[in-house]
């Protein structure tokens, strides 16, 4: 599976096609899914362009993904950064009236148990996302690890030679348990590639999209999302 993180909390001068336009992300989503993506992964913003949980703009941005991309699974984030209150970023996830297929929980943050379970509660797939080998424990001891969508092992902003060691590392400590979910692996910046090629050799569910990386493969700057897919593509051979 190759998902499209289509832009992530990067701010919307940092590229062309980032937007505070959830139309215009829509028509980027459909670039990307043309181009061979099978999910996307987005996060909501307000008129402002910063990230946001707040209920009519998640519904309208999942309206207008779906509109653009009507057969594609669309998550969204839940990034403590967004709302660190925890309480608060609940009742904002118990509020939501348009519901997305799917939402990641970075296990190392704040509240993640309470945000996975609500989001249990209501229907909605859960990626675990695993930074660090902490949160991997976590997860690993958790009562919801097998309600999980997946788990995005997602490797940080590193030089590409060291990303199949912390990758190694990570993944040891998530299939410790009897784990169902697939696993999905990813990186940004600097080992966003390297953890592609990594996922594509040992066979496992990756990413790619403006969210990560803002490169091609050879260090040139990307027209956009579906340039990048399309680079994966020819990586992963699919």
């Amino acid at each position: 599976m190759l998902q499209a993180c289509l832009n992530g909390a990067r701010a919307i001068s940092q590229h062309q096609r980032l937007t505070a336009d959830p139309v215009a992300l829509g028509q980027e989503a459909a670039a990307a899914v043309a181009a061979g993506a099978h999910s996307l992964h987005i996060h909501p913003k307000n008129p402002q362009g910063q990230d946001t949980l707040e209920p009519q703009y998640v519904a309208s941005w999942l309206t207008a993904l779906r509109a653009a991309c009507p057969a594609t699974p669309v998550g969204v984030t839940t990034g403590a950064w967004i709302s660190p209150d925890v309480p608060t970023r609940l009742r904002m996830i118990e509020s939501w009236s348009e519901l997305p297929d799917f939402a990641s929980v970075n296990w190392h943050e704040e509240g993640a148990e309470e945000v996975a379970e609500a989001l249990h509660e209501r229907g909605v797939g859960i990626e675990a996302g695993i930074w660090q080998a902490d949160a991997a424990r976590q997860w690993a001891s958790s009562s919801l690890r097998n309600e999980c969508l997946r788990v995005l092992i997602e490797i940080q902003d590193i030089p590409a030679e060291d990303v199949e060691r912390e990758a190694s590392r990570l993944l040891e400590l998530v299939r410790e348990p009897a784990v169902r979910a697939p696993v999905l692996l990813h990186g940004e910046e600097r080992s966003t590639w390297a953890a592609l090629e990594l996922a594509s050799r040992w066979d496992l569910d990756t990413r790619i999209g403006l969210e990560d990386t803002l490169l091609l493969p050879d260090g040139i700057r990307g027209d956009g999302n579906a340039e990048l897919i399309a680079a994966a593509k020819f990586i992963l051979a699919i």
